[in-house]
């Protein structure tokens, strides 16, 4: 059962030349904090929402850690999606957290894990890694009209989930719509271009080896410096005549 409803969400995607990949993503929740950069990282791996089988990362589980986190938080996620009320739920939730949000994507940001992604200060893009965005999607039981009502809420959804897309594009509004209307998967270079990402693996690497280097030129000028110091000669002092005047007391 738990496999086949993994397997159900993942028929909603229009390419399913990743779906093999996709169902292999297992459930990883877990925080820790990491004393190096003094922030808590957070791990969001699989499906998100709710489940009876405990299989998926909920937005009442990222509410709960982070009512008790004070701070900077990094998320590494790797999802394939799942419930967008809860992806909007936990975008919203990370969105009100006091201090800095980064997000690195691991693997995959794909559907409501995608709206996840919004959320970041910073989101960096992982060697190889993806972001998918698409139509939202639903099963429904029913006459004409209630098919009818249900459009409707999948307009009104996918109009939200958009308003989050463009907090971050740097496309119209209606290319971003055809963008979801047709699913759309981003490479890390193609998230960086269209605005969603502002790192990727090699850039981050690159920008420390800069400041690397600029702290090797700094540290080896004070050695310059110092080793001047050490060799420059003292100056002999000028003698001073004294006055050898008799004081009485």
């Amino acid at each position: 059962m738990r496999r086949n409803l993994k397997e159900d969400f993942l028929k909603s995607f229009k390419n399913q030349s990743h779906i093999e990949q996709l169902k292999k993503v297992e459930r990883k929740f877990e925080t820790f904090q990491n004393e190096t950069t003094n922030a808590t990282e957070i791990t969001i791996y699989g499906i998100i929402g709710d489940s009876w089988w405990d299989d998926s990362v909920s937005a009442a589980d990222i509410d709960n850690a982070l009512k008790s986190i004070n701070g900077d938080i990094v998320i590494n996620l790797n999802s394939p999606g799942g419930d967008a009320f809860d992806g909007i739920a936990i975008y919203n939730r990370l969105k009100k957290h006091d201090g800095k949000v980064i997000i690195n994507i691991d693997g995959w940001a794909c559907s409501a894990a995608s709206v996840i992604a919004m959320a970041a200060d910073e989101l960096n893009m992982g060697m190889g890694s993806m972001i998918m965005i698409h139509e939202a999607s639903t099963i429904v039981w029913g006459s004409k009209t209630d098919m009818r009502k249900e459009a409707d809420v999948l307009d009104n959804l996918e109009d939200g989930i958009i308003d989050i897309y463009m907090t971050k594009a740097n496309v119209e509004r209606e290319e971003m719509r055809n963008m979801v209307d047709a699913e759309t998967w981003f490479s890390a270079q193609k998230a960086i271009e269209i605005g969603f990402a502002t790192a990727t693996s090699s850039t981050v690497e690159d920008n420390d080896d800069d400041e690397l280097t600029q702290m090797k030129v700094e540290m080896q000028a004070m050695k310059d410096e110092l080793h001047q110091l050490k060799n420059m000669e003292p100056e002999k002092p000028t003698p001073v005549k004294q006055n050898r005047a008799v004081r009485l007391f």
